[in-house]
């Protein structure tokens, strides 16, 4: 049933890089042609509202190996996903004991950089895409993400229903110097993964295969392997002038008692993984609530 709800000091929104402009956006909040196209009352034009998004692309490349044992076998049967489950409850021990990922890494596309650009995730197990099953082979994964992305993207509304999910169009790879990073990416895993440590397991590529070579050819199979790594941030951006959503207190311009406590703030996307920067910026805004800032 519909409710009305009032707050006595002001709104905190804190639904994240996707869900935060889709609900200012809803509340009327955002750029003012869009907003009228879906027949949504403009109550704050703010042209900043759902663009300027950005996400970590990683690659997901797939090599197979010899001689030694990966998830994709031990988790093949039923009879392998119950010992994997039982060797948990009982010891606490096994796959379910492990992080998403078993290895990470930094490194550089380009030797000349002063820091990392690039950041590996590898887990001992392969499949197509998310969602689908294993490789029947055993398999690992080396997951390789640009960690600063020329790239922007946005995030419109698909309906004035709040219960549709929104339009995301992150727009990887539309730039330059993102292609020629990815490219880069995909020729430096190469390179490790040819080393001696990793002979004796004789790793040969299935994803995206060695018949991808050249540079424009290694970009088209960036654009196959690619996937989010479930960092998107920025669609409220932090800062002054037309594009920024929220000032340095996180209020937004030109409104009284909202204020966005999330990823989505971020002007710039952090050179490595989101978690940490958000809990920091939550610590942040609320001392700022707390002191009444």
């Amino acid at each position: 049933q519909p409710a009305q709800a009032t707050a006595a000091r002001e709104v905190i929104l804190s639904a994240g890089a996707l869900g935060s402009p889709q609900l200012m956006m809803l509340s009327g909040i955002g750029p003012g042609q869009h907003l009228q196209d879906h027949g949504i009352d403009v109550a704050h034009e703010m042209a900043g509202v759902g663009g300027n998004l950005q996400d970590h692309l990683q690659l997901r490349l797939s090599y197979r190996v010899e001689g030694v044992k990966t998830l994709n076998q031990m988790a093949a049967t039923l009879f392998g996903k119950a010992k994997i489950g039982l060797d948990y409850a009982l010891r606490r021990k096994g796959p379910m004991s492990m992080a998403p990922s078993q290895l990470g890494a930094f490194a550089k596309s380009d030797p000349s950089l002063e820091t990392p650009d690039l950041e590996y995730h590898v887990q001992p197990l392969s499949l197509p895409k998310f969602g689908e099953d294993l490789d029947p082979f055993p398999a690992f994964t080396a997951s390789v993400c640009n960690l600063r992305p020329e790239s922007r993207g946005d995030v419109r509304l698909k309906s004035p229903d709040p219960r549709e999910a929104p339009a995301i169009r992150p727009n990887y790879l539309s730039t330059e110097g993102d292609r020629i990073v990815a490219a880069r990416s995909i020729e430096l895993t190469r390179r490790i993964v040819q080393q001696a440590p990793l002979a004796q397991y004789n790793p040969q590529e299935v994803r995206p295969g060695p018949e991808y070579a050249s540079e424009a050819e290694l970009v088209e199979a960036a654009g196959q392997i690619g996937t989010t790594i479930f960092h998107p941030v920025g669609t409220a951006r932090m800062g002054e002038g037309p594009g920024a959503v929220v000032d340095h207190r996180l209020k937004v311009h030109g409104m009284e008692g909202l204020r966005v406590v999330d990823a989505s703030i971020m002007p710039t996307i952090t050179s490595g993984n989101t978690n940490s920067p958000t809990v920091m910026i939550a610590e942040k805004a609320a001392d700022m609530i707390r002191s009444g800032l």
